[in-house]
């Protein structure tokens, strides 16, 4: 007998709210999900946390997490009737950190958060939660659900927190003792009445590694993090200019930072993805700055087809792409590169490449 055969009920019984959460963390397992949990909706000491956050101005201009109010931190008012939430992670890193690590450290190669190397994770942990929640159907017949992956007011999160598949870390990244934080999240909120996890403790300890390693000291107390310092906001999230104080420290990062988790001991423990999906495409684990500004934008969008960074556009791609090179090594090539973009129609293109230019003229003079 398979290990799922000895978890079925009897054939024509509909299963017990024991046995299906036993059904669906082995069938998340089958779907490829490192792990899965199940949580209540009481989410009141995040909320407050929250809600302090917003109020000291740390999210930036990302108006949104204030506009959608307690949707965001009360499942049932953003999925009415919502009693659980099956949340699950999926491994995402592709290499391990001793090749990662050189191309952050070397000023002519982009570097790209670990994340975005592949494919769009929203697709491919979107499709795996649908076809868990039509296992669920099968066993049990019509019931309430709604999938989300980083798509909707949810608190991904202290969700996994609360659903045992972590804590969260000084840096706000979830940690898990076992798989580090080189993970993705997803949540099937369900109106079944299911037994939920224990959360999993607190390990930081009197670590602080992760608000030393920080580029531009972003997580100003251990959890807590100004957005607005974040290279992965300023790199993603954030329209307009980066702010000129800031942007000798994003170096060679164009989208995205890991260094809070390169920095985190817990991440000795992360385990490489077994998914083809993210392995890395477009060569963008190995691409050079100028190779990466020579795109022009029907490349961008071609060679991004699939990929999480199309999102931010080819006019932020440059602006990203201009910071790095200048912060890069001075010679003719770099120079070369960015005199071609020097008259782009777009002015925040041509406002931070006048900057770029700048700051290798600088170099040079010493």
């Amino acid at each position: 007998m398979s290990t799922c055969e000895s978890l079925l009920p009897p054939s024509g019984k509909v299963p017990s709210p024991a046995e299906l959460a036993a059904l669906i963390k082995h069938w998340g397992g089958e779907l490829g999900f490192q792990q899965v949990g199940i949580a209540d909706t009481d989410l009141r000491l995040a909320e407050a946390r929250l809600i302090r956050w917003l109020e000291q101005d740390l999210h930036g201009t990302m108006d949104y997490m204030a506009r959608h109010g307690t949707r965001r931190s009360r499942p049932a008012e953003l999925v009415p009737g919502t009693l659980r939430i099956v949340s699950v992670r999926m491994d995402y890193l592709p290499e391990p950190l001793d090749r990662t690590q050189p191309v952050l450290a070397d000023p002519t190669h982009a570097f790209v958060s670990r994340y975005a190397l592949g494919r769009d994770y929203h697709k491919v942990l979107r499709r795996r939660l649908q076809r868990l929640a039509e296992r669920i159907r099968t066993a049990v017949g019509d019931f309430g659900f709604r999938v989300f992956v980083d798509s909707a007011p949810v608190m991904e999160k202290p969700l996994a927190a609360k659903a045992g598949l972590g804590w969260i870390g000084k840096h706000t990244n979830l940690i898990n003792a076992r798989a580090g934080s080189w993970f993705f999240l997803g949540e099937l909120y369900t109106d079944l009445p299911l037994p939920v996890d224990r959360p999993a403790a607190d390990h930081c300890g009197d670590c602080q590694a992760c608000l030393a390693a920080c580029p531009t000291g972003a997580i100003v107390a251990p959890y807590r993090l100004d957005a607005r310092r974040c290279i992965s906001y300023l790199t993603i999230e954030h329209q307009g200019p980066i702010p000129e104080p800031l942007r000798a420290s994003l170096g060679n990062r164009i989208y995205g930072c890991d260094d809070c988790q390169i920095a985190c001991p817990w991440n000795r423990f992360a385990r490489l993805s077994s998914e083809d999906d993210f392995q890395p495409r477009q060569g963008l684990d190995r691409a050079t700055l100028i190779a990466l500004f020579g795109w022009d934008e029907p490349e961008f969008v071609a060679r991004t087809e699939g990929s999480a960074i199309r999102r931010i556009g080819h006019r932020r791609w440059l602006r990203n792409l201009a910071v790095a090179l200048g912060n890069a090594t001075p010679g003719a090539p770099v120079q070369a590169a960015l005199n071609a973009r020097a008259e782009h129609p777009d002015p925040l293109v041509r406002e931070h490449v006048a900057w770029a230019r700048g700051a290798q003229a600088r170099k040079v003079c010493g």
